[in-house]
């Protein structure tokens, strides 16, 4: 069975440090010709930071020391982003809005009778199919460019106008710059990179309550929550326990020179003889059997990993990183796993019977070493590879950068 991989890429970066004091980001929106864009839409990607240009073009965003994309969307013209470092004083960004020259043309001319079975591909890749994502509607797929090679089996997906999904089950309408996601159905590895941005739906106050209780169950858990809390070396407390997933050589599979050897053989005989021999054919099924063992299997470590030796400091201020071997084996004890997870097919992971039950997700370093922030943002998200519960909650279940939990925590739960 192949494990199901996601690559984590919501390209979040935003940190708020430790100080109380905020930072006035300012400028104007304006189209290349220096004329002011009133009514434009000015966010802050990954939190619920937002807003309107006035009636001049001017924009005024307080914000506290951190690294942040903003972006910038307004009918007629392409959805910008910028990147912009807050440290200690106020900060002047103009943007520039680059008139939208549509895809209608091209789409009519060549149409994809298979783009509704793309989109849905795309919907249960980027969004989920988790219950949450079943409560997940894309108001306008239509801003989707779709491409599928058939070739390498890659379905990639971007868009320049901003994806807007409501998610009825969290509460939140979720605008998302899709810069790119891929999904390649060789590797069954799934990439998504982009600029999400988040508003609250309207609801009753009993509505509200309910989406504040799951919301706090989708952050729990959660990759954010994770890497938040070994920021501030808190992921004993939190519920987390780190172990090591270490792959090593199958005992019971033979060198692939013995292997190949003894399947030439074998059929060399067969075709000699017409397979009358019934002891030959089980040789060659037992050598063609062994060649289809994996040549690694994988031993759980159960000796905790401790936090202090995990997360270093680095050279940027906020930012910590961490390098390991092998895979991270994280569990969360404080949550069980979603009942509509259990068993399922190429996510669920083994795990020893003390560990039944809890949320169950692998780390793999692609491109070490992983950066993150104080909040859990990722800086670098193609540096790992998430497995089991990580890769089976996507977009429809997470929250926005600057979510905290309630103080009274244990109550709430």
């Amino acid at each position: 069975m192949k494990s199901f991989i996601l690559l984590l890429s919501l390209l979040i970066i935003g940190n708020f440090c430790a100080a109380q004091q905020s930072y006035i980001l300012s400028g104007i929106v304006k189209d290349k010709r220096g004329e002011a864009l009133p009514g434009a839409g000015v966010y802050v990607s990954g939190y619920k930071i937002a807003t309107v240009s006035n009636n001049d073009g001017s924009y005024s965003l307080p914000l506290k020391p951190g690294n942040y994309d903003i972006l910038a969307q307004l009918i007629g013209y392409k959805a910008l982003n910028k990147n912009v470092i807050i440290s200690d004083k106020a900060i002047k960004l103009d943007l520039i809005l680059e008139e939208s020259i549509t895809q209608l043309n091209e789409v009519t001319i060549k149409p994809d009778p298979n783009r509704e079975h793309y989109i849905a591909m795309f919907k249960d890749f980027f969004i989920g199919t988790t219950p949450n994502a079943a409560q997940c509607k894309m108001i306008n797929p239509n801003v989707l460019m779709i491409d599928y090679d058939q070739d390498n089996a890659l379905l990639t997906v971007k868009c320049n106008q901003f994806l807007i999904i409501e998610n009825k089950a969290l509460g939140y309408r979720i605008k998302y710059l899709v810069n790119n996601f891929e999904y390649s159905r060789k590797t069954n590895i799934v990439y998504y990179q982009g600029f999400p941005t988040y508003e609250d739906l309207k609801g009753s106050k009993h509505k509200k309550e309910v989406w504040n209780k799951m919301r706090l169950t989708a952050y729990l858990g959660s990759p954010q929550h994770f890497f938040k809390s070994l920021y501030h070396k808190k992921v004993t407390e939190e519920g987390f326990i780190i172990n090591k997933l270490k792959s090593i050589p199958n005992s019971n599979r033979p060198k692939d020179s013995l292997i190949n050897a003894n399947i030439r053989r074998f059929t060399q005989a067969q075709t000699f003889t017409g397979n009358i021999h019934l002891t030959m054919g089980d040789s060659l099924n037992y050598w063609i059997k062994k060649k289809n063992l994996p040549k690694e299997v994988s031993v759980l470590s159960k000796v905790p990993v401790l936090q202090d030796t995990l997360a270093r400091l680095t050279t940027e201020p906020a930012i910590q990183e961490i390098n390991f071997t092998d895979k991270l084996y994280v569990v969360y004890t404080k949550e069980p796993e979603n009942p509509a997870f259990t068993g399922r097919i190429g996510f669920a992971i083994s795990r020893p019977p003390d560990y039944f039950g809890y949320q169950v997700s692998t780390i793999t370093l692609q491109q070490p070493p992983i950066y993150f922030y104080e909040n859990g943002g990722i800086y670098n998200p193609r540096s790992m590879l998430f497995s089991g519960y990580w890769a089976w909650e996507k977009i429809a279940d997470s929250v926005p950068m600057d979510y905290l939990p309630p103080a009274n925590l244990e109550e709430k739960k």
